[in-house]
């Protein structure tokens, strides 16, 4: 090999050398940056052990603090869901009949009519059909209500001269003449019904007319 050669053979190793060397330098100098920031954070740290101790135990408790309020607050949540769903459930067992109620009222509605429409001289036994007819007719009426009652379902059936209520009656027509005060009820054309504490259906009453001889006082209030 000549000596022409031999820089442009050695020029490579050279070139890698170099590199090296910067690289080295470059870590060198991140190193020590790195420890300088180290320790210019140690030295702002000017707390004593016991104020770091007492800081660290106030972070904590803050944080036990809001642990236990969240603790707290899904337990609320919980025993409103547990309430809310006892609640629900005791309605629909004492309101689930409801419905099925509501449509069979009718047929109370017709038996009781049924019973009615016999004239009086015709229930006293002269006739031994129209006798069993009207006692079957009350037997099942019996029964139904008696259903009704195991079911919760009771019977609205004021008397009459009860003061008409709206919350319990609806009046479908006035009575003059009664001689009765002012929204006293003088006739039911159909018991009403309360499930519970609710009403089912409003007795339908007649209430004595207002404002007329004999019969005093102002219009009576039908409105709930």
């Amino acid at each position: 090999m000549s000596d022409h050669d031999s820089p442009k053979e050695n020029a490579p190793e050279k070139n890698s050398a170099e590199l090296e060397a910067a690289a080295d330098d470059l870590l060198a100098k991140a190193a020590a940056a790195a420890d300088g920031e180290e320790g210019q954070t140690e030295a702002e740290d000017t707390r004593t052990e016991e104020e770091k101790i007492a800081d660290a135990m106030a972070a904590l408790a803050a944080e036990n603090a809001e642990l236990k309020d969240r603790v707290l607050r899904g337990a609320a949540e919980l025993e409103n869901l547990r309430r809310r769903s006892e609640r629900e459930k005791a309605d629909a067992a004492k309101f689930g009949a409801s419905k099925f109620a509501q449509s069979v009222l009718s047929v109370a509605d017709n038996l009781r009519r049924a019973i009615d429409a016999v004239p009086d001289d015709r229930k006293d036994g002269s006739d031994d059909v129209v006798k069993s007819i009207v006692e079957g007719i009350e037997m099942v009426e019996r029964s139904l209500l008696t259903a009704f009652e195991q079911n919760g379902i009771v019977p609205v059936n004021p008397a009459p001269g009860e003061k008409f209520n709206a919350n319990l009656h609806e009046a479908l027509f006035e009575v003059p003449g009664t001689g009765q005060p002012a929204g006293a009820i003088v006739q039911v054309v159909d018991i009403g019904y309360m499930i519970g504490d609710r009403l089912l259906r409003a007795a339908r009453v007649g209430v004595a007319k207002a404002g007329e001889e004999g019969n005093p006082g102002a219009k009576v209030d039908t409105t709930a």
